[in-house]
């Protein structure tokens, strides 16, 4: 599966605030999206770990 992941709006409003109602609703959706974890699964090791220091570690 091709994620959108790298230009999704919804992951650019929680980069900008992620205090936000939308940034906030992204938060919670990564938690199942079936995108995001291909997305992460298609990083090295070391933009995964970026990845999760950033937006919080999720079992992929």
């Amino acid at each position: 599966m091709k994620s959108n992941c790298e230009n999704c709006k919804l992951r650019k409003k929680y980069d900008e605030k992620p205090g936000s109602l939308a940034g906030r609703f992204w938060k919670w959706h990564i938690k199942f999206c079936p995108g995001w974890k291909s997305h992460l699964q298609s990083k090295s090791p070391e933009e995964r770990e970026i990845l999760f220091q950033k937006y919080g570690k999720r079992n992929i």
